[in-house]
């Protein structure tokens, strides 16, 4: 008998619960004075416990603001945007976007599961099965709670321009720095494919200076009354452009990168930075610059590359990146940590795989 993988039957009820969630919030949507709980149950086939639980679940977990009076239920006005009008291109480009996003994430997101699940509805079968597919995976994320309040109230302080006091801690990146509260002007959240994270960038109040919070790394966050005007000047989009992926509060910095013949075509096929400059060598090799801000991401990138990458400017990351090198080279010269695991089994040649 077939076995079943307990994780995909997790992300299908994931994905069914979902779309019930779904939509009941179309029908609530469509009867603004309200709607019994028994007419809902009629109208999506389930029974009206089910439809209890999920309006509960819709209110405390979705966020989604329900109201209920005289043994009718309905959602207050504004709980959603105006729909867009997409033509299929522009839904597949959405679609693309929310799986880099969900790539970037390692949280379980409520708020994605949603918009995976709205999509699904305006694309073909074909499309629409694939976005389920995304979803099934997105469920099999245990759920983060701490994670999805921080989220949701960073949201609706950058939607709003209001001041968010948040409590960070940061002894994950450095043990030496201890948890600090600050308030801080949201100007952006942004996603990280290096660090598969998401960012808050705004101004922090404690520090008089724009500074990059891992949104992880927010123990709690709680909104202000007060408001915020936007930096005269600043286009939070535009600044992000020096970043080599989020971090654009430090200077932009010449970086010169040559990389060896065996892997200059594939450096030089991607464009990595938007001011990035590359020159191809008689020895095929290939000098790489761009200027960017801070060093700390770039310097990942280029250590990717192994001994295929050497920094020529700045001299500071040429020797960070060096020092990294020898360090890991120390690794490799003493002898190997003992194995506390069995040795796998070794097979004859005749018997493995094809590789």
């Amino acid at each position: 008998m077939a076995s079943t993988d307990p994780l995909t039957e997790r992300g299908s009820v994931k994905w069914d619960r979902a779309a019930r969630y779904l939509r009941i919030a179309s029908i609530l949507r469509g009867h603004a004075d309200g709607v019994s709980a028994q007419d809902i149950a009629d109208r999506i086939g389930a029974s009206k416990r089910t439809v209890y639980r999920d309006l509960k679940a819709m209110d405390e977990e979705a966020g989604l603001p329900i109201w209920q009076d005289a043994g009718k239920w309905g959602l207050e006005a504004g709980a959603f945007l105006p729909p867009l009008n997409l033509t299929l291109h522009e839904a597949m480009t959405l679609f693309l976007a929310s799986r880099v996003l969900a790539k970037a994430s390692d949280e379980h997101d409520t708020e994605l599961i949603g918009a995976f699940v709205k999509l699904a509805e305006i694309l073909p079968p074909v499309l629409a099965e694939h976005v389920r597919g995304t979803v099934d995976a997105v469920a099999k994320v245990p759920r983060n709670d701490r994670f999805t309040r921080v989220f949701r109230t960073l949201t609706e302080a950058w939607a709003n321009r209001r001041v968010v006091e948040i409590e960070y801690d940061p002894s994950a990146y450095d043990p030496t720095r201890e948890r600090r509260r600050t308030r801080v002007h949201p100007f952006a959240i942004e996603p990280s494919a290096l660090t598969h994270a998401l960012y808050l960038i705004g101004w922090d109040e404690a520090r008089g200076a724009r500074r990059t919070f891992k949104v992880e790394r927010i123990i709690d966050a709680s909104l202000t009354p007060q408001t915020f005007d936007p930096e005269k000047g600043s286009a939070p989009a535009l600044a992000l452009l020096r970043a080599w992926d989020v971090m654009s509060d430090e200077p932009p910095v010449l970086v010169v990168v040559r990389f060896t013949p065996e892997v200059a075509k594939r450096a030089a096929e991607t464009r990595w930075h938007p001011s990035q400059e590359i020159e191809a060598l008689p020895d095929g090799s290939l000098h790489w610059s761009g200027r960017v801000a801070g060093l700390r991401e770039i310097r990942i990138w280029i250590l990717g590359w192994g001994a295929d990458a050497e920094v020529l400017e700045p001299p500071e990351l040429r020797a960070e990146v060096a020092d990294e090198h020898r360090r890991a080279a120390a690794a490799y010269v003493e002898a190997p940590a003992e194995v506390t695991s069995p040795p796998a089994r070794r097979t004859s040649r005749r018997s493995r795989p094809n590789q």
